[in-house]
């Protein structure tokens, strides 16, 4: 990023705390955590299964017929990488057949606050 009159890299410098190298290496955006964050909400599912799991906890079905238009095994896909970050906890419950429940862990709760803060900020620059 260049040092015009912007002030978009001094914001960049204060939000994370240090100026990023002349060249930034390839294996080393790659294996920022940041990257795969981005890349994971980025996703076309993500962001809609983590709105549902925030008004409380579904099961896969459930989610399935609230998420018009996803597939089972996209749906399946996307929980299990939700599962994997930290995000989402999955309960099997001992019925017959076995119930299995979907919902955010603490973790997956504090993550509403930064997107939240994300939605608020689009929709004032949709109203400007």
């Amino acid at each position: 990023m260049s040092d015009g009159n912007t002030g978009v890299p001094h914001m960049v410098t204060a939000a994370v705390g240090a100026r990023l190298p002349g060249q930034v290496r390839a294996a080393d955006y790659e294996a920022c955590p940041v990257t795969h964050t981005v890349r994971m909400l980025g996703d076309k599912w993500t962001l809609l299964v983590l709105m549902l799991l925030a008004e409380r906890a579904h099961r896969f079905n459930e989610l399935h017929r609230r998420a018009d238009g996803i597939s089972q095994r996209m749906l399946t896909r996307t929980l299990r990488t939700l599962e994997d970050d930290g995000l989402v906890a999955r309960t099997v419950f001992p019925t017959v057949p076995p119930g299995v429940e979907y919902d955010l862990t603490a973790r997956g709760r504090e993550l509403l606050v930064p997107l939240s803060a994300l939605a608020d900020w689009v929709v004032q620059g949709r109203a400007a």
